[in-house]
């Protein structure tokens, strides 16, 4: 068995994976936030904005802490398509997940639907993402570790969507992202342990990209993409915000005006 190292470059990709997973969880309770209080083409807007940030910010979380992984007697490499369609994965199911809690009529039942199938894509992408590894040798699993690293991928995408349901001030907001991302951090690494490598040592060249040829620069413009995205929620005004703001238009005297029912 070859001696495999999660944190080749010590503390860096721990900690900065687990800072992409909190500020795409962030991103995405915000635009989900905003989506319940939207309506219509915006609602379905701010949804989708709310799936890409989750599905960038898992992904992106993902392959940083993959850039620590090394192991002893092999180089690795990626497959280039199924890394690709790990990322596709992400979005597409954490998509429907955030969808199906946006437009669920029953709370309970959109939450619980929506709670599984994005954990379940969580635990997808990060799969397909290993089978993308490339090196001399063979990887196997601890079956118990990975039904495991499933379970706590459905805890933790569930509370998430709960938290985007039920929280609405920034402090919360902020403090429900910091647990996801750890939850998230959490299902990564005790999958990652479910891995045990024969290594077959070899001359030959590995096919596909190195880390650094192929996800370091995937990872960075998908983080800088976050980091925008970011901003851009920041500085839009809420609903609420611009309903004030019409209000106080129409009514320069300074009459208040009751706000107007939030449709979920």
């Amino acid at each position: 068995m070859g001696h495999l190292d999660h944190a080749a470059f010590g503390w860096l990709t721990p900690v900065l994976s687990y800072a992409m997973a909190c500020i795409g969880a962030a991103l995405g309770l915000r635009c989900t936030v905003r989506a319940l209080g939207a309506t219509g083409r915006s609602r379905r807007n701010w949804l989708i904005t709310a799936a890409s940030a989750i599905g960038t910010g898992i992904w992106t979380m993902h392959f940083v802490a993959m850039l620590g992984f090394a192991v002893s007697g092999t180089d690795i490499r990626y497959d280039v398509p199924l890394t690709v369609l790990s990322l596709l994965v992400a979005m597409v199911v954490v998509c429907a997940g955030v969808v199906a809690v946006g437009y669920g009529r029953d709370r309970t039942r959109a939450l619980l639907v929506g709670g599984l199938t994005t954990g379940l894509g969580v635990a997808s992408m990060h799969y397909l993402g290993m089978a993308a590894v490339r090196l001399h040798g063979e990887v196997t699993y601890d079956l118990t570790l990975v039904a495991l690293s499933v379970l706590i991928a459905v805890v933790a995408a569930t509370a998430a969507l709960w938290a985007a349901l039920n929280i609405k001030s920034p402090v919360a907001v902020t403090v429900a992202s910091l647990v996801m991302g750890a939850a998230v951090s959490s299902m990564h690494y005790t999958g990652m342990l479910a891995v045990g490598v024969r290594v077959t040592p070899s001359g030959a060249a590995l096919p596909g990209a190195t880390a650094m040829q192929f996800v370091f620069p995937l990872a960075v413009g998908l983080g800088s993409y976050l980091f925008l995205t970011s901003a851009f929620v920041a500085l839009s005004p809420t609903t609420g915000e611009r309903e004030a703001s019409a209000s106080a238009q129409r009514s320069p005297d300074g009459a208040t005006t009751r706000p107007r029912a939030r449709t979920a």
